[in-house]
């Protein structure tokens, strides 16, 4: 019990100096688009569970370092496209990346719904586009650099974040101007990469695509099967004795990446399981610390 009121103070302690320090910026200013208006369909804050869902707002929250490098990284929280674990899997994850140097921004992003949308499969990707354009628009106005902006995502949020590394192009909205949506490097936490019926996580499945989905839909959201050259440079992380997300997400993501010879660089862990998260007493505790030097290697911190 006394854990479960210790988590609880954590997290509202996280929320509190997330609402104190850092700025949370309405993503789509000209309205959401193609949405659909439902009274009954109101956002909900669970703390207790850390749990957000029923977005209907996209929104961004900005942590930005005292000195910042210049690099950026937009946070996917997970949770199946079901919830977005916001605090563990957003705001705690960037005070981490915001002690590197580097400006974080935690995207709340709408889930699949057909009661807010007209095509519940590409409402996360319109939000994750316009996230990436919103910051790129505005990077002088943080001292970013435009060419060095990023992606990293958790379970479903990884799943989103390997859709928008490879399907950066789609035009699921109409813009205003030429913007890219292409993130220029892409952090993949135990994530769910494939849509195919013997590796796919169902639920996740279920929720974006729906309980019977042709083999075309199937094929256009394995991610895995839309890597091409020009897919942005990879690390990814997942723990072997995940049996919620199997490992096979990541391992097939790599093998397209090394198809095309894009940089990547895998790691598997012995223990984790799923949900690992900033790390815990198992093999998978340590992934921080590799990230930091994979985005050393590449030149996105000093």
């Amino acid at each position: 019990m006394k854990s479960k009121i210790y988590l609880i103070l954590i997290l509202m302690g996280l929320q509190g100096g997330m609402n104190a320090q850092n700025t949370e910026i309405m993503l789509w200013e000209s309205g959401v688009p193609d949405a659909i208006h439902a009274v009954d369909y109101v956002e909900i804050h669970d703390i207790k569970l850390d749990r957000v869902s029923q977005v209907t707002e996209p929104t961004l929250t900005v942590f930005k370092p005292q000195n910042p490098n210049g690099t950026s990284v937009v946070i996917f929280p997970g949770g199946g496209y079901a919830f977005l674990a916001i605090s563990k899997g957003g705001y705690a994850v960037a005070e981490s990346f915001k002690s590197l140097g580097i400006t974080a921004f935690v995207l709340k992003y709408r889930l699949p719904s057909d009661a807010i949308m007209k095509d519940k499969a590409i409402g996360p990707i319109q939000d994750a586009q316009e996230a990436i354009r919103y910051i790129r628009r505005n990077a002088e106005k943080w001292n970013l650099d435009a060419d060095r902006i990023g992606v990293i995502g958790f379970s479903a949020g990884g799943h989103l974040a390997s859709t928008l590394s490879t399907h950066y192009e789609d035009r699921v909205y109409n813009i205003s101007d030429d913007t890219s949506a292409k993130p220029n490097f892409s952090i993949l936490i135990y994530p769910v990469i494939s849509m195919m019926d013997d590796i796919t996580h169902k639920g996740s499945r279920n929720r974006l695509l729906g309980k019977s989905p042709s083999e075309e839909r199937k094929i256009k959201f394995s991610n895995e099967k839309q890597v091409s050259a020009t897919t942005p440079i990879t690390f990814i992380v997942h723990a072997l004795d995940d049996k919620v997300v199997v490992v096979e997400n990541s391992i097939q993501y790599l093998q397209a990446l090394q198809q095309y010879q894009v940089p990547a660089e895998l790691h598997i862990y012995q223990n984790g399981g799923h949900g690992f998260g900033l790390g815990k007493v198992a093999t998978s505790d340590s992934w921080r610390t590799q990230c930091e030097a994979w985005l050393r290697l590449n030149n996105l911190i000093d």
